[in-house]
């Protein structure tokens, strides 16, 4: 790795040390050009010299939302700069989201394995999105659930023999459109009527014979919801 310079964003001094000797024992090649405890001591810092690397708290002085603007404002007037987030946010998975969006290069929980080296190296490489053990977890696991889900619905779609009609018709039917509305649809080829048919051949599919019997557009909905046809996190209106 070649020789960088970094600035410490922390604001407890225990922890500032522990990090600071992480650099000494471990990371060598650092030139630590300053520490700040604050907003204020790192646009100080930022002035007299540009580091290569902002390694950064994001509880500063108990807010959380100080270290995301901080990251947000170096990424748009230093883009060279590159932005680690060392943080015991370890359970704040939207604050991690918002430094993400904001810029940042990495996040490395304070937890486990802690930063390391190699998670320093990655960032001055150019790699972006690094992560620690704890993280990567979590990213794992949403992306099995993801494509779990994925894998029901389209072996939902083919096994009830689900066309792009029958989508239409259920996603506007959980955001709450009459038959009517969904009739008047920009490129919906279909009347009241049809529509009607279209829910009661729906219900056949999706219900068996036994539990068809007393079946409204809600329960329809649910049971829709229920295979994956349509996706609660992605009920979106077509154009009108």
């Amino acid at each position: 790795m070649e020789p960088f310079k970094v600035i410490i964003v922390e604001d407890v001094k225990l922890e500032l040390k522990g990090t600071e000797e992480i650099f000494r024992s471990d990371i060598p090649e650092a030139e630590i050009l300053g520490t700040a405890m604050n907003e204020s001591e790192l646009w100080s810092l930022m002035r007299q010299q540009l580091p290569d690397l902002l390694l950064l708290d994001l509880g500063l002085g108990g807010s959380t939302t100080v270290g995301v603007d901080i990251c947000r404002q170096v990424h748009t007037r230093y883009p060279d700069v590159k932005v680690l987030i060392f943080t015991g946010e370890i359970l704040n998975e939207r604050l991690w989201v918002d430094v993400l969006t904001a810029g940042a290069d990495g996040i490395i929980l304070k937890t486990g394995e802690l930063l390391t080296r190699n998670d320093v190296r990655q960032v001055m490489s150019g790699k972006r999105l690094v992560f620690n053990e704890p993280i990567l977890e979590k990213i794992v696991a949403r992306f099995k659930k993801s494509v779990i889900n994925e894998t029901r619905r389209t072996d939902a779609v083919i096994d009830f023999d689900i066309d792009e009609y029958d989508e239409r018709f259920l996603r506007h039917l959980a955001l709450g459109y009459t038959k009517d509305m969904i009739a008047g649809l920009k490129g919906m080829p279909f009347g009241v009527k049809s529509l009607e048919k279209r829910q009661v051949d729906l219900i056949n599919r999706l219900f068996p014979e036994n539990e068809r019997s007393g079946v409204n557009a809600t329960r329809l909905v649910v049971r829709a919801l229920q295979l994956r046809i349509i996706d609660l996190d992605s009920l979106k209106a077509d154009d009108e």
